[in-house]
């Protein structure tokens, strides 16, 4: 264990150590030698060389002890070596808590979700970054402590990069409810189509493709420039130039599909995003802002494009509107077991202010105290 001070100028407020000299001093000074008359007769004595004393030994070395004390919390005092090596253990939320806590045995269980709650509280509901989490505890545990990881059959959360730590963990499959494995599909995109009017002919495509996605499509078609909400793929069909309102509706995350006919200057970044059996660009686009902006590039009739026919336009239009796919998260517990061989981290010193805090609230409160009985002896 090493005590250090993180700031250590803070030390320069010791010199404020000589104003409880000067006030104590000060008030020695402030007797005055009273005369009365039988005095003159008397002869004077020589006076005795002064020596400096001061009166209230123990409220001067409370008030001395405080300025010291306020100069070192300045100074940020800590301490390294001082932390817990003992064993620990991490808990997937997919597992029971009940097991959890009869595989850690005596050792300190945690949720593996962010600051590491105690299994003795409820689970995480939401999605946790399995792997990082991991990651981060591993860096904040001390070096010879030893670690456990709980996990179910089917762990989610992992990502591209093996979980690769300082120390060799021991890595549990709790049997139990495979609860990561079962996630909730992706909901299909929400499709407003704008467009002119005569254009109702075209529009029927996109309801189609609509309905296709599921049985509660959400779908929208109107004869105006109104613009949908964010979470919503415009489908704008009107020709000529795109309204300013448009592009900086995807500026600002929005999605857009436009037809060909739309004027618009497209994203320098634009690329093929949907081609035919024959290879030809059907889609172009990239992003714009912190949106996506696409156009086609065939006229929507089924002579110039025939796969508004096909049998496979819902599923390709989805892939073309949705979100792009997150990479897999979800695997097999046992191959997503850490390795070891990762550098250490230094683990950060710990700071003593919180308790030097209380020291110096204790020794206020008794020079405070000392210093009003000591005033009121005095009178």
């Amino acid at each position: 264990m090493t005590l250090l001070l993180l700031t250590p100028l803070g030390l320069a407020a010791l010199a404020a150590l000589i104003v409880p000299l000067l006030v104590h001093l000060r008030r020695r000074t402030e007797d005055v030698p009273l005369e009365f008359a039988a005095m003159r007769w008397l002869e004077a004595l020589p006076r005795p060389k002064q020596r400096i004393r001061f009166d209230e030994w123990l409220l001067l070395a409370l008030r001395l002890l405080l300025v010291a004390l306020l100069a070192l919390l300045l100074a940020r005092p800590a301490v390294l070596g001082w932390e817990d090596d003992s064993a620990q253990v991490l808990v997937a939320p997919w597992v029971d808590p009940a097991a959890a806590r009869e595989t850690a045995g005596e050792a300190e269980a945690r949720w593996i979700a962010p600051g590491f709650p105690a299994v003795d509280t409820a689970p995480p509901k939401a999605r946790v970054a399995l792997a990082s989490l991991i990651r981060q505890f591993d860096a904040e545990l001390p070096e010879g402590a030893a670690l456990t990881v709980l996990v179910p059959p089917v762990v989610d959360g992992v990502d591209a990069g093996a979980i690769r730590l300082t120390r060799k963990v021991e890595w549990r499959v709790i049997e139990g409810p495979d609860a990561a494995a079962t996630a909730a599909p992706a909901p299909a995109p929400v499709l407003a189509v704008r467009h002119s009017a005569g254009q109702a002919g075209v529009v029927r495509y996109f309801r189609a493709a609509a309905a296709a996605w599921g049985a509660a499509p959400q779908f929208s078609a109107e004869a105006s420039e109104a613009l949908p909400p964010r979470d919503a793929v415009l489908v704008w069909l009107a020709p000529g130039p795109v309204p300013s309102a448009v592009t900086d509706w995807v500026s600002d995350g929005g999605t857009a599909l436009l037809a060909s006919s739309a004027e618009v200057a497209m994203p320098a970044a634009s690329a093929p995003l949907w081609a035919d059996e024959a290879g030809d660009v059907l889609a172009e686009g990239g992003m714009l802002g912190a949106g996506r902006l696409m156009r086609f590039t065939r006229p929507l009739e089924p002579a110039a494009m025939p796969d508004l026919v096909a049998p496979g336009f819902a599923a390709a239009l989805r892939d073309l509107v949705a979100p792009p796919a997150p990479p897999p998260a979800r695997m097999v517990a046992a191959a997503a077991a850490p390795v070891a061989g990762a550098a250490p981290f230094p683990l950060p010193p710990r700071e003593l202010s919180p308790w030097l805090a209380v020291l110096i609230a204790l020794v206020f409160a008794a020079e405070r105290l000392l210093a009003t009985r000591a005033r009121r002896f005095a009178g």
